[in-house]
């Protein structure tokens, strides 16, 4: 059974799930066993969202997804970057730590 969600739909979760696995290959060294990772780990839960949504593999679905893709682990390496300069404090590979501990040490303050 399929939920029938639209593509932009689609788009924005592949969007959103990527954002952390951006920022994880954002801390690593480039083509290491943990970049590697970190790029092809969210493609097997893209593929079977995509299976569950019922938006098939048509043409159009392809390039949307795809770009939904890369905007979210290019955008999620410059969450890093941004975070990095910010808080002039070295960060782990995990956006979401990352972001308690800063805001947590912020309202501490």
């Amino acid at each position: 059974m399929t939920a029938h969600m639209n593509i932009w739909t689609v788009a924005a979760i592949v969007f959103a799930l990527n954002l952390p696995f951006g920022y994880w290959r954002a801390n690593v060294n480039r083509f290491s066993g943990q970049w590697f990772l970190s790029v092809h780990i969210p493609i097997p839960v893209i593929i079977t969202i995509r299976i569950l949504s019922g938006i098939g593999w048509h043409l159009i679905t392809i390039p949307v997804t795809a770009g939904a893709f890369l905007l979210g682990q290019l955008l999620g390496g410059q969450i890093h970057y941004q975070l990095k300069k910010i808080f002039k404090i070295p960060l782990s590979s995990c956006l979401f730590c990352d972001l308690m501990k800063n805001i947590k040490n912020a309202c501490s303050r």
